[in-house]
Parts: structure tokens; sequence; C-alpha cells
């Protein structure tokens, strides 16, 4: 119950203060594509849009890292037709070797 409260205030958190939100795919002055920082956390909503904030304590942050499970491999998300995100299963050799081409 307290981790579900959790993750729904942290979504809710970062949807409601858009005025605090960044675009998730952040560059640098040279156009590339930078890593999220330490305590950052990036939302994904079902119809494609996106925020990020900074955790603002480590209190916070140790309880959203209780309910998280590290990445064993490339993610990729996208936006259809339709306007709603997709994430797109990449657990093949091919798929994987696609997608981390795109993250180069």
């Amino acid at each position: 119950m307290i981790r579900t409260t959790s993750l729904a205030l942290l979504l809710i958190t970062s949807s409601a203060l858009p005025g605090l939100a960044q675009d998730a795919m952040k560059t640098d002055a040279m156009g590339m594509m930078k890593m999220m920082q330490g305590g950052e956390v990036v939302t994904i909503m079902p119809d494609g849009h996106m925020g990020t904030m900074m955790m603002s304590d480590q209190k916070m942050m140790d309880q959203a890292m209780k309910m998280a499970k590290p990445l064993d491999h490339c993610v990729m998300i996208m936006t259809g037709a339709d306007g709603k995100a997709y994430m797109v299963d990449t657990s093949s050799a091919e798929a994987a070797k696609e997608c981390e081409k795109m993250a180069m």
C-alpha cells in the first residue's frame, strides 16, 4: 500500500508540476544526448507526454529505489500515429542492437 501510494504521489507530482518538468531527452551544446543524473526521475504517460524531476531528498530517493529494478537491456519507447506511447520489445538480439544503435 505504501509503495503504491508513494509511486502514485511521485507520478502525480511529476505531472502536476509542468513548470519543473523538462524534456526527458536532454542535449548538450553540441546537440548530443546526455545521461540522466543521479536522483533524476523520468515519467512517460500513456498519451506520450513526458516529464522529469529531481528527488528532493535522500528519504524520497530511498523509497523510490525500493520499488525500482535496474534495466538489463536497452529500452525503446515510441509514440504511435494514434498518439499513444508504446514500449518496443527489445529482448531479441536484433532489436537490442537497433535500440543500442539509436542510443549512441
